[in-house]
């Protein structure tokens, strides 16, 4: 059913005044006292009589000839009170706020995104009678899709509108949408900015993350904002490495061994090879390969999937973005490092410095200075002077093995079993050095028994050419000078080997397929690493890694039944179906 208006000054400003009496009297809190039961009942009715009466409430197609966001741009210099009548455009959104001044004249709140414009319902254009207009307006409610049909202009007060001359329901929102405790206008989030989750409709996070749609409906004046930012981290990572002639490339999601990071993997099986196989953790020696085939510049941006602990700053399934790169080492990774990252901040926020709500976001902001040339450290004679330790040069010893441990117990260090060389030391750096690293700091020189794909030092016996990115004291970047021996990359593994017999489940397993592709020949490479979800958090001022992930991974409630009534969300007044 549409309803066609046919609109003149005059009109306009009845409708201005219309729309005065509807803010006045408090109109636009339609059905807020309705029980969310008896709202869902009643929507199902209405479209089953709609269906029986031969209507149908969901159609095949409507026609947009222009954006919410193209009719704003286009449309934003008209004068109060002017309308381009000749003008006739079609959009199409979701209801999110409706006033009625009586059964004549409705408003409503147009929304595509975190944009809107305002929609003018009036009976006496229409040329539907009476009845039939206030049934159609009756029955449109906050959270159903509509197009509309009608002409550009701007109400007396200023409020650009569109004036319908068809107004169409194309799908109805079943369920009471939260509303907000005031009608304050939020201003939209952009990157360089705080983000104030206080002023969101939606407050409940087990809500936002399990029901993402009514996230973005309801609080999209900040969330949509944050993944348009994900994906122009992307994007600019793209052109960056294009600009540089790099091959994007896709590898496997399933391997036969899990390999290219030191973690716990997710174990399938295909049932016709009768074989079990594990999700990637890392694309790391796939990419590597491409290199000795003779791509010489390669990278991949996409999903891993660990299965180890989720907080804040992890979830078992994640993006990252790794590159491979011949003749270079990882000395030119820092300097492209410094280079990528600062010129992201640039030119996401306008500048190189950005405020994070490190410690809550009842707390005030840390500044984190992107501004290059990074503070560079060496992990293992910075941890001996900050700690005051003197740590054995031959880590590979039990004498090492028993320093260490008696080290992280004389700190209070806990490392669970197994208490490798590796696992010890990592604990104590995580201890002693990842909590002075706020701006972007390179923890370099890390021993062999960390780094099993990592080329040996040229000048540090013992060491390798790798290096961590921290920012707000977290690991961002991991890189290294490749090892491309395949004689050492065996004794590598097999060194792993021996610390997966003793318990340690997150080290890498023997890929002798990997080892031969290194017989063939690997030139000097530098490779890099870099967790998409971590950067985005950084610059969304998002303190749960969760907030940058669609549908981030949630242990599943009791399913409710179908077409159980929504449970209210007390603290907004509203309703959210959970599942």
């Amino acid at each position: 059913m549409a309803d066609h208006f046919h609109l003149t000054s005059s009109s306009i400003d009845f409708a201005a005044a219309g729309e005065v009496e509807a803010e006045q009297h408090g109109l636009n809190a339609e059905n807020d006292d309705m029980d969310p039961t008896q709202y869902f009942e009643k929507r199902l009715k209405y479209l089953a009589a709609e269906k029986d009466n031969g209507e149908n409430p969901y159609p095949h197609k409507f026609s947009v000839s222009i954006s919410v966001s193209q009719f704003i741009d286009k449309y934003k210099s008209l004068f109060n009170g002017d309308h381009v009548e000749d003008d006739l455009v079609s959009v199409a959104g979701r209801i999110m706020s409706k006033r009625s001044s009586s059964s004549k004249l409705s408003f409503y709140d147009l929304n595509d995104s975190c944009l809107k414009i305002q929609v003018m319902a009036d009976l006496r254009k229409s040329e539907l009678d009476k009845t039939e207009f206030a049934k159609l307006h009756a029955y449109a409610k906050r959270g159903d899709i509509v197009g509309v049909t009608g002409f550009p202009g701007k109400t007396k007060r200023g409020e650009l509108s569109i004036f319908p001359r068809s107004f169409t329901v194309l799908s109805p929102c079943l369920h009471m949408l939260p509303r907000a405790a005031d009608n304050k206008k939020q201003e939209i989030w952009s990157p360089g900015n705080l983000r104030h989750p206080h002023t969101y409709v939606l407050k409940d996070q087990e809500t936002r993350f399990r029901q993402r749609y009514l996230d973005l409906m309801m609080n999209n004046h900040e969330v949509p904002q944050i993944f348009k930012t994900i994906d122009n981290i992307n994007k600019y990572i793209r052109r960056f490495l294009s600009a540089l002639d790099f091959v994007e490339v896709s590898t496997p999601m399933l391997h036969t061994i899990p390999g290219g990071a030191a973690a716990r993997p997710f174990v399938t099986h295909h049932n016709d090879l009768d074989m079990k196989l594990y999700m990637r953790i890392s694309p790391e020696l796939h990419l590597k390969q491409l290199v000795i085939g003779g791509m010489d510049r390669v990278y991949e941006i996409g999903k891993q999937f660990r299965n180890e602990s989720i907080d804040m700053t992890h979830n078992p399934e994640f993006t990252t973005c790794e590159f491979y790169m011949a003749y270079a080492d990882y000395n030119d990774l820092m300097k492209m490092t410094e280079d990528l990252l600062s010129g992201l901040v640039k030119e996401l926020t306008g500048g190189y410095r950005v405020k994070y709500h490190a410690n809550g976001y009842d707390k005030d902001p840390i500044v984190i200075d992107f501004t290059p040339p990074y503070r560079r450290i060496d992990m293992i004679g910075e941890l001996e002077k900050v700690a005051n330790l003197n740590i054995p040069k031959d880590l590979a010893t039990e004498e090492a093995n028993k320093y260490l441990i008696d080290a992280c117990e004389r700190f209070d260090v806990k490392c669970a079993p197994p208490k490798t060389t590796a696992r010890l030391l990592d604990k104590l750096v995580g201890h002693f050095l990842e909590g002075t690293c706020v701006n972007p700091t390179f923890i370099m020189n890390h021993p062999e028994i960390m780094s099993p794909l990592a080329k040996s030092h040229r000048s540090i016996k013992g060491m390798t050419e790798r290096f961590e990115l921290f920012i707000n004291q977290h690991e961002l970047c991991n890189a290294y000078t490749e090892l491309n021996d395949p004689v050492v990359q065996r004794q590598r593994f097999a060194d792993q080997l021996k610390d997966r017999q003793s318990g340690d489940e997150e080290a890498m397993a023997m890929d002798e397929s990997f080892c031969t592709a290194l017989e063939y020949g690997l030139p000097p490479t530098g490779g890099w690493g870099i967790g998409i979800d971590r950067l985005a958090m950084l610059l969304t001022d998002s303190q749960n890694i969760k907030e940058v992930i669609t549908f981030p991974l949630m242990k599943p409630r009791d399913e409710p039944a179908a077409g159980k009534a929504p449970v209210v969300d007390e603290d907004n007044k509203t309703t959210a179906i959970v599942s």
